[in-house]
């Protein structure tokens, strides 16, 4: 009987130790890129510039102070502008 017990604890922490892996592996990794959709309950901060900066990330953002446009780094050191603003 104490073996039985052994085995389920043993289990649980497999079980316990995939799923923290599956979890940090599908969300978060060192710069905390969010692959999955995420629902805000507060506001998000966008950094607001008088110029593009000359090198980003894929998935940082900015609004240009001038044109009050957001634009996404869609590329290595790329720029692009989001959606269809007027």
């Amino acid at each position: 009987m104490p073996n039985d017990s052994q085995k389920r604890i043993d289990q649980l922490e497999k079980d316990l130790q995939a799923l923290s892996d599956e979890y940090y592996r599908g969300n978060f990794s060192s710069s905390q890129d969010f692959q999955k959709y995420s629902r805000f309950n507060t506001r998000l901060k966008v950094p607001t510039l008088g110029t593009a900066p000359t090198t980003c990330e894929i998935g940082e953002v900015y609004v240009n102070s001038a044109s009050g446009k957001l634009y996404v780094c869609s590329a290595s050191n790329t720029w692009s502008i989001v959606g269809t603003q007027v």
